[in-house]
């Protein structure tokens, strides 16, 4: 079904889809529409295409705005305040944490393999954190046709992750050295760049979904398990340390708190709307 507000959903993944180590799949399913989502996606080499297009034509256009619009507010964010923004996005983090483990009902699921795949998910996703680059590489220009090539398994790859929870697309650009590049064609509007890392991120999605959604019907709570592990490994690579400024460590510890509100908040909002359609 055709829902509007899913345009706003949208611009909200795409948001931190471009902040490396924040996961667009943590905040799908913060906002109650990731299963929904990885069906949908999955769908659209099937005989219900319409209903796919319908359900991820509003989010695809939130993404694609937030994309546009908003990279040059995230590059700005992301050079002159990065402690502040990755402590919001941290708070959110782990706001979403307790609402995962609920809708899996992990007291009466989980057993100790599964709190080993946790555990093991969580430690594959934050040594990830060693081979982070401490400066970017340079942005590619005079673009050759392996130049594009190599942008377009990036693409693949980095879409692979993103639609994994706790697992960032960005990150996985940043990590192929691709990230200056494909950021800076967003903000500058360089449409070879964007057609083609587009290509990527689309047929990468595609098959990603399929064996997402595979694993949630076989094996829901085994994939729960390394789901909620892999946003948990997640916090260690997007930590961005503590600042000896005292106003800054306010701040951060303040944008904190409210990332945690905001997930809190928003888990209840869906909820409530996921019990009132139960009722109807």
């Amino acid at each position: 079904m055709f829902q509007w507000r899913n345009a706003f959903k949208g611009m909200v993944i795409g948001v931190t889809d471009l902040i490396p180590g924040v996961s667009g799949g943590t905040i799908a399913l913060l906002l109650g529409i990731y299963q929904s989502l990885v069906a949908s996606i999955n769908g659209l080499l099937t005989k219900d295409w319409k209903k796919s297009i319908l359900f991820l034509l509003p989010i695809g256009l939130g993404i694609g705005i937030a994309l546009i619009t908003v990279s040059r507010l995230i590059e700005w964010l992301l050079v002159e305040h990065p402690q502040p923004t990755f402590f919001f996005f941290l708070g959110l983090i782990i706001g979403i944490i307790p609402t995962l483990l609920k809708d899996i009902n992990y007291k009466q699921s989980f057993r100790s393999s599964h709190y080993v795949l946790l555990a093991l998910a969580a430690v594959l996703v934050a040594v990830t954190v060693f081979v982070k680059d401490n400066e970017l590489a340079a942005v590619m220009s005079e673009l050759t046709l392996g130049d594009y090539t190599l942008l377009f398994f990036a693409g693949w790859l980095a879409s692979s992750a993103m639609i994994l929870p706790g697992v960032s697309g960005s990150f996985m650009l940043l990590l192929l050295g691709m990230y200056p590049t494909v950021i800076n064609a967003l903000s500058t509007f360089n449409i070879p760049v964007i057609i083609t890392v587009g290509l990527g991120v689309a047929i990468g999605l595609i098959l990603t979904s399929k064996l997402i959604s595979f694993l949630l019907t076989t094996y829901k709570t085994s994939t729960y398990a390394v789901m909620i592990g892999f946003v948990i490994g997640s916090m260690v690579v997007i930590y961005p340390g503590i600042a000896s400024n005292g106003l800054l460590l306010f701040v951060s510890i303040l944008t904190f708190l409210v990332g945690i509100v905001v997930a809190t908040l928003l888990s209840r909002v869906e909820k409530g709307k996921t019990s009132a359609k139960l009722i109807a």
